[in-house]
């Protein structure tokens, strides 16, 4: 499964939520992580929201593409 992510940095809390927009993808989400993004820290904490909320291993999360901006899309590896 393919989700895009819009990542917001330097939150207050990290958290991974669904985008229930009319106009976004059924699999746009939104999430904030508290790292700033220096030596892959932010995207190791979006990895773990991501592991957390699809109930998935670590090693089954793979950002496709956007490893530096703040619009990712992330592959879920045998996920259903």
């Amino acid at each position: 499964m393919i989700i895009i992510v819009k990542v917001k940095l330097k939150s207050k809390i990290s958290k991974l939520e669904k985008i229930e927009d009319l106009f976004a993808g059924e699999n746009h989400y939104k999430a904030r992580v508290k790292s700033l993004p220096v030596d892959g820290k932010a995207n190791e904490e979006l990895i773990k929201l991501i592991s957390d909320y699809f109930d998935l291993r670590k090693d089954l999360i793979k950002i496709v593409r956007g490893q530096t901006s703040t619009v990712k899309t992330i592959e879920l590896l045998d996920y259903l």
